[in-house]
């Protein structure tokens, strides 16, 4: 079984429960991943990390296996100011005070409020495949509503969003992961994609990550542009798939030099989005070399 080297926990924290595999020897590696998969995207190169590092790999609120709760009416329980304590408070539970932090897509973005909001936490950060929130929906247009649909679909209000993917979950599921058909999801493997199918199809799991997104396009940018001034401190590093969405409209390398004070560094694979199994030992290679201590 994928991850069975590691122990599997679930914490209370925050208010939730939040379910995650985590072992290893040496400092501390927070791993969040994003939509629509769960802490299994890390799977191919866990064990390897692990003879590094002290991993520890949650579920985000709202994702797999730890809680997901009704959203609240201003989607506030889904901010990434709320998903990011939950990291702090997990983190804490297990006896780290201070650590490196990887985020892929929706984890990334909560790994950026994490360093905002506790930067003593934070020693080194590496984000996979995004841009900022607030510079993507600020250059919104044509090309980048129709290749993002979904950051305009699962925002809207419910249960419109959460009838729609419940009604071909699975399909959806299967289409983004495969690139909207683009290059399939080979992949991907057959137990890692049962497992992200065996979570994603849940009504209770649809909901929570429509309320991911609709807290990105209001509470999320609200607290972006309260904290306009604030600036990732530690270094941070980038990867993207210089052939998905990110590489071919943003510049990731300048819109995360005008979030941060400390040194920005990145490099584009030859990927689309999903990199942690798209380009597993090319990415393991990049994270020894910007973890090493």
């Amino acid at each position: 079984m994928m991850l069975d080297q590691f122990q599997q926990a679930q914490i209370d924290v925050n208010g939730v429960t939040i379910n995650l595999h985590h072992g290893g020897n040496g400092p501390p590696l927070l791993l969040l991943h994003g939509y629509p998969q769960t802490h299994f995207i890390w799977h191919q190169i866990a064990d390897r990390l692990a003879q590094r590092y002290t991993l520890v790999m949650p579920d985000l609120r709202g994702y797999g296996d730890s809680a997901r709760p009704e959203g609240q009416p201003d989607h506030g329980n889904y901010s990434k100011r709320v998903m990011a304590q939950d990291m702090v408070e997990v983190m804490r539970a297990l006896g780290h005070e201070r650590y490196f932090v990887c985020g892929h897509d929706r984890g990334a973005r909560v790994a950026h409020r994490l360093a905002l909001d506790h930067p003593s936490a934070v020693s080194k950060l590496m984000l996979l495949d995004i841009s900022p929130t607030s510079t993507m929906y600020g250059a919104t247009d044509k090309a980048f509503a129709t290749a993002y649909f979904h950051w305009f679909m699962l925002i809207q209000p419910k249960p419109v969003p959460e009838m729609l993917v419940g009604n071909s979950a699975a399909f959806l599921l299967k289409a983004m992961l495969g690139g909207w058909g683009s290059g399939g999801h080979a992949y991907i493997d057959p137990a890692a994609m049962a497992e992200y199918e065996r979570c994603f199809v849940r009504p209770d799991a649809i909901h929570a990550s429509c309320e991911d997104y609709r807290a990105a396009a209001s509470v999320d940018l609200e607290h972006d542009a309260a904290d306009a001034h604030l600036r990732i401190g530690c270094p941070l590093h980038l990867i993207w798939g210089k052939d998905g969405i990110v590489g071919r409209m943003f510049d990731p390398m300048v819109d995360w030099a005008a979030k941060c004070s400390g040194p920005v560094t990145g490099t584009a694979f030859s990927s689309g989005h999903f990199i942690p199994e798209q380009k597993p030992d090319q990415l393991l290679d990049e994270m020894t070399r910007f973890f090493s201590v």
